[in-house]
C-alpha cells in the first residue's frame, strides 16, 4: 500500500528519532521534540472543540514564535488549511483575506493584533480570536491559557490525502487584490525532499527563522528542517544585532534571507566585527545581487552564499545556484558571477526561458525570455480564481512573470520582472544589472531602479539611492558613475535620494511604491522628463 506524502510525518519522524533533542529555542523558552509534538497535540485538541474540520481555515498573524512554529503540525492534523497572514499588511488588507479565504479561527500575536482590533466587526467567517503572549488590555482568548487546558495525548487525525491542500498563502497584491496561493501536502513534501538534498540538511543542523515562516512557509523551514531532526531558533524580531547574536550564542549554521537582509548584516559586521567560527550557509533568493557582493559575504563574512529562486506558486524553489563539480576549477571571480545567478533547475523541476513564440532562448547569456516552469511544487491554483490560474498555468507550465537570460553552463540569470525590464530606444535594460553597477560605488547602501518616461527614448533607468552617510555623493557623481561602468544607454538618467526602501516582510524591495512616489512627486512639482 502506498504512503501517502502528508507533512504530518515529518513530526512524526523527529519524534522518533530526536524526541530528547531540542528542536525549538526561542527567546525565554525551548522544548525537545516531544515537548513539541505534545503542543501541537494540544492545539489540535483546542481546534477541534472549537469545531474546525477538515478543509475549514485557520489563519495565523504571527512573527516567528514556537507557537506558528506549532501552528502547522497542529492545523494539519485536522486535515485543516494553514492560512499564514503577512505581518506587513494593513488593517483592511486582512479583511479581504480573512474574509476571501473564510478563516474561521485567527490566531493573533499580541505585538500585531492593533491590526485587527480597528476592523474586529468586519471579519464575516472568523468565530474565535486568539491571542499570543495576550497583555491584560486585550480582552480575547489568552494562547497559554486555553492551550493549558487541553488534552496533550495523541490526536486521531482526519484522512488526509496528499492532493488536499494544507497552506493557503496570499501573495503581495502589488497589481489588485492579493491571490490565494493553493498549494498541497504532496507539494510541500516532494518540494521539502528536494531542498533538503540541494541544501546539504542534516540532524546537525541549526537554523534560524530570518525569513518569516509566511513566507511560502519560510521556505518549507518547518517541514525539511524538522524532518531531519535540525533545531530551530525562533527570533521575534530579525534586526541584524539579534540574528548576529543568535547565530553566535546558538551557534546557527543555516539562515534564508533577503538580499536587503544580508546587505544589512554585512555592513553591521563591517562595524562591529563579531567572532564567529562555526560553518554557516546563508541561502538567498530574490533579486540577483551583484557578483562583489557574493564574494564579500564569502570572503569577509566567511559563510556560504547559495542563492536560489523560485516563487510562492511553485511551493517555492526551482533553482539553485551551488557550484558543480565541472566547474570548480574555473576562477574564482567567474564562480562568483556564478553564483549570483539564479542557477540550473533543482531535482523534480523543469525549467526553461522562452521568447513569445514559445521557443527557448539561446544558451549564451544575452537573449532575454520569460521564465517558465513545470513541477512537482506547481500550485494547485489561486483559491476561488480559476482565471488567474489559467492565466499563470498554460499547457503545464508556471508563468512565472520573471524574465531572464541562460548562459553557456544552462545557468539562468534573472534579469527583472517582466513588469519591471526597462525598454530604451527599443534596447532592453535590466534594473537588476544596474542596480548591480550602483552597489559598487562605496558611497551606496541600497538602490533601486525604475523605469520613467522620456521624450526620446521613451524610457530611462532612474535610481532610487540609500547613502551610507548622508550627503557623502551627489545626483551627478552616481550618474557619472553609471556611465562609465554601463553602455550609455544603460546608466542612470537621474537620482532620487531616499532614507529606506520600501521592502515586503521579507526584505524585497517594492518597485510599485517608487513608482507611485516617483509620480507623486513629479505631479505635485510640476516637472517632467526630457
Amino acid at each position: 500500500m502506498d504512503v501517502p506524502l502528508v507533512l504530518t510525518h515529518f513530526l512524526d519522524r523527529a519524534v522518533t528519532l530526536y524526541g530528547e533533542k531540542r528542536a525549538v529555542i526561542t527567546e525565554d523558552r525551548e522544548f525537545t521534540y516531544r515537548e513539541l509534538n505534545s503542543r501541537v497535540n494540544q492545539l489540535s485538541y483546542g481546534l477541534r472543540n472549537l469545531g474546525v474540520e477538515k478543509g475549514d481555515r485557520v489563519a495565523f498573524l504571527a512573527p516567528n514564535t514556537v507557537e506558528m512554529l506549532e501552528g502547522f503540525y497542529a492545523v494539519f492534523q485536522l486535515g485543516a488549511i494553514m492560512v499564514p497572514l503577512n505581518i506587513r499588511l494593513t488593517p483592511d488588507d486582512y479583511v479581504f483575506i480573512l474574509n476571501h479565504s473564510e478563516s474561521k479561527i485567527l490566531f493573533v500575536d499580541q505585538d500585531l493584533y492593533h491590526l485587527i482590533k480597528p476592523v474586529k466587526q468586519k471579519l464575516e467567517s472568523v468565530e474565535h480570536i486568539i491571542v499570543h503572549y495576550k497583555n491584560e488590555e486585550t480582552n480575547e482568548t489568552d494562547y497559554n491559557v486555553w492551550l493549558a487546558n487541553q488534552e496533550g495525548s495523541a490526536f486521531k487525525r482526519a484522512e488526509i490525502h496528499e492532493n488536499d491542500v494544507c497552506s493557503l498563502l496570499y501573495t503581495s497584491g502589488t497589481t489588485g487584490k492579493p491571490k490565494g496561493v493553493m498549494l498541497t501536502h504532496r507539494n510541500n513534501y516532494l518540494h521539502a525532499l528536494s531542498s533538503m538534498h540541494h541544501l546539504r540538511v542534516t540532524d546537525q543542523d541549526i537554523y534560524l527563522h530570518v525569513l518569516p515562516m509566511f513566507h511560502v512557509n519560510g521556505w518549507g523551514a518547518p517541514f525539511y528542517y524538522t524532518a531531519n531532526g535540525a533545531t530551530h531558533i525562533c527570533l521575534k524580531k530579525a534586526t541584524p544585532e539579534n540574528i548576529c547574536n543568535a547565530v553566535k550564542n546558538h551557534n546557527v549554521t543555516v539562515m534564508h534571507m533577503a538580499p536587503t537582509v544580508l546587505n544589512s548584516l554585512l555592513q553591521y559586521f563591517a562595524v562591529h566585527t563579531p567572532s564567529i567560527e562555526q560553518s554557516v550557509r546563508v541561502v538567498i533568493a530574490g533579486s540577483a545581487p551583484p557578483p562583489a557582493f557574493v564574494k564579500r559575504v564569502e570572503q569577509e563574512l566567511k559563510w556560504e552564499f547559495i542563492q536560489v529562486y523560485g516563487m510562492t506558486e511553485s511551493t517555492p524553489l526551482s533553482l539553485i545556484s551551488t557550484i558543480r563539480s565541472q566547474l570548480s576549477d574555473l576562477p574564482m571571480e567567474e564562480q562568483f558571477s556564478i553564483k549570483a545567478k539564479a542557477g540550473y533547475p533543482m531535482i523534480g523541476c523543469d525549467v526553461k526561458v522562452v521568447k513569445d513564440d514559445g521557443t527557448e532562448v539561446e544558451h549564451n547569456g544575452k537573449e532575454i525570455g520569460e521564465v517558465i516552469t513545470r513541477s512537482h511544487g506547481v500550485m494547485k491554483g489561486y483559491w476561488k480564481n480559476e482565471e488567474a490560474t489559467m492565466e499563470t498555468i498554460r499547457n503545464g507550465w508556471l508563468h512565472t512573470g520573471d524574465m531572464g537570460t541562460v548562459d553557456e553552463y544552462g545557468h539562468i540569470d534573472i534579469v527583472d520582472r517582466k513588469k519591471d525590464i526597462i525598454i530604451s530606444g527599443g534596447e532592453n535594460i535590466s534594473s537588476i544589472e544596474v542596480e548591480g553597477v550602483l552597489y559598487e560605488h562605496p558611497a551606496i547602501l541600497e538602490a533601486a531602479v525604475i523605469a520613467i518616461p522620456h521624450e526620446k527614448w521613451g524610457e530611462t533607468p532612474h535610481a532610487f539611492v540609500v547613502e551610507k552617510n548622508k550627503g557623502m555623493v551627489t545626483e551627478e557623481e552616481i550618474i557619472a558613475f553609471s556611465r562609465e561602468r554601463l553602455a550609455h544607454f544603460k546608466a542612470v538618467t537621474g537620482v532620487t535620494f531616499i532614507g529606506e526602501l520600501p521592502k515586503t516582510a521579507s526584505g524585497k524591495i517594492q518597485k510599485m511604491r517608487l513608482r507611485e512616489e516617483y509620480w507623486n512627486t513629479e505631479t505635485t512639482s510640476g516637472r517632467f522628463v526630457n
